[in-house]
């Protein structure tokens, strides 16, 4: 996975009455782009160290075409 600052990650529910999660990445920690990143949490009003695992996604941020790489 790899993602750059402003791009927002997904991460959906994975049991029964799990809500999705959506959040801002505001800071990259790693030159490769790969996790841990800060996430700042829609709707929560607070920041994260986060180590995303196989239930996120990154969508990368609008008028960025492709954004980074996923995966």
């Amino acid at each position: 996975m790899h993602a750059n600052v402003g791009d927002r990650l997904i991460v959906e529910g994975t049991r029964v009455g799990d809500h999705r999660r959506e959040g801002i990445i505001t800071e990259v920690r790693h030159g490769d782009h790969t996790p841990p990143y800060t996430v700042r949490w829609l709707g929560e009003n607070h920041e994260a160290l986060v180590f995303p695992g196989p239930d996120a996604r990154i969508l990368p941020a609008e008028g960025r075409e492709g954004g980074a790489p996923t995966g």
